[in-house]
């Protein structure tokens, strides 16, 4: 006699729907396509993506959770609008959290594995070469969590990323990123962990407060 599912089919494949929502919505908060001060409803959004309302009104819950919608009843959900001092706050807690961990880290961690995250800076790498704006984004937190989990603090890791996650959001009426900063910050990422590799601490330290001051408006 076979077993049951520990979770049924149908429930597996809408929270795979839902996920994916999730994403598209993140990727399109990024790259402004959710516009700051707009209201969407469940159904409209899910013509947009090809799936029902109900994915999409879940995923937006939980952006409302996240802090970039918030929940209108019978109307949808509007994209909430932030102010460049919101922006400026979140750069300085980044900042307050990861460059005393970094800093750590890089006396600690052996070469050997600082060396093993290699491919998350070069996925930077890529997705700033692309132009690939909400890639970028993915790539970019990615390479601060492998960072930051070389500490093993795993609730710092969730923290830092949510933090990080908010400071992606454009603010209202703001240029798109261009390339070239996108190249610049990918840079970065790569200057940085080849100075960890390299044990040279003299260089990490400012190289780590520079990208974070650059975090800011």
């Amino acid at each position: 006699m076979s077993a049951k599912p520990l979770i049924p089919a149908q429930k597996m494949l809408r929270h795979s729907v839902r996920g994916q929502v999730l994403d598209a919505l993140r990727a399109a908060l990024v790259d402004g396509d959710l516009v700051p001060g707009e209201i969407y409803s469940g159904p409209g959004l899910g013509e947009r993506f090809g799936v029902s309302a109900t994915p999409v009104r879940e995923a937006m819950q939980q952006l409302a959770l996240e802090g970039a919608v918030e929940c209108l009843p019978n109307r949808g959900f509007r994209v909430l609008t932030r102010t460049p001092r919101a922006l400026a706050e979140l750069a300085e807690v980044r900042a307050l959290l990861e460059v005393p961990v970094m800093l750590r880290l890089a006396r600690t961690v052996p070469a050997e594995a600082w060396a093993a995250l290699r491919p998350a800076a070069a996925a930077t790498t890529d997705a700033a070469a692309a132009g690939d704006l909400a890639g970028y984004a993915d790539a970019d937190r990615a390479f601060h969590r492998e960072v930051l989990a070389l500490g093993g603090n795993q609730q710092l890791v969730q923290v830092a990323e949510e933090l990080h996650r908010r400071a992606q959001w454009p603010l209202p009426g703001a240029p798109r990123v261009r390339r070239a900063d996108l190249i610049a910050d990918a840079a970065e990422h790569s200057a940085l962990l080849e100075a960890l590799i390299a044990g040279d601490l003299p260089v990490v330290e400012p190289l780590v407060r520079e990208h974070f001051a650059a975090a800011g408006p």
